[in-house]
């Protein structure tokens, strides 16, 4: 029960505060909503960096989250086409939208050096968030084996997204 609760509590800070009940835990279609919404935002994230970026290596790692992000939405969707199913649209994908609606805001008012600093900071503590959420909540709640292994294989991609957005944060200026 307290590993549930500990969970839970953690799922509800890594997503803007939404409340999640300590014995909820999300079903499958929840899970993928979350999970494409979750990979939406970076791509949406890195679309605006490619726009607004002069930094090479900033430019290159937006290059790469829109690539790699766009790739496992693909999978996502092809996944859920197979399965014949529609992911359920959840307050935790909903916050996580808001979230980054905020986030893309105040990113959109910097420029130069400050713009990319925040840019490489907030895919930092994103990944931070979403690789713990996959890794704490939404691996061990989904039930599709199918489904379980793309989250997993996510993981491992976008655990090196984490590496690689923590490397740069100490190399921009």
């Amino acid at each position: 029960m307290l590993k549930r609760l500990l969970a839970a509590t953690f799922l509800a800070a890594a997503f803007g505060g939404v409340a999640v009940a300590a014995d909820a835990k999300p079903n499958d279609l929840q899970i993928a909503h979350i999970a494409y919404t979750a990979g939406n935002i970076d791509v949406e994230a890195a679309q605006q960096a490619l726009t607004k970026s002069k930094n090479a290596e900033v430019l290159e790692f937006a290059k790469t989250m829109e690539r790699d992000h766009k790739a496992v939405n693909e999978q996502a969707l092809a996944l859920v086409k197979k399965l014949n199913v529609t992911p359920e649209d959840n307050a935790i994908s909903q916050s996580l939208t808001a979230s980054a609606a905020k986030e893309r805001e105040t990113l959109a008012s910097l420029d130069g050096p400050a713009f990319d600093k925040a840019y490489i900071a907030n895919e930092v503590a994103y990944h931070r968030t979403v690789n713990g959420a996959l890794a704490d909540t939404l691996i061990p709640s989904a039930q599709n084996a199918e489904l379980k292994a793309l989250l997993e294989t996510g993981l491992a991609l976008f655990q090196q997204h984490q590496a690689h957005a923590e490397h740069l944060a100490s190399t921009v200026d």
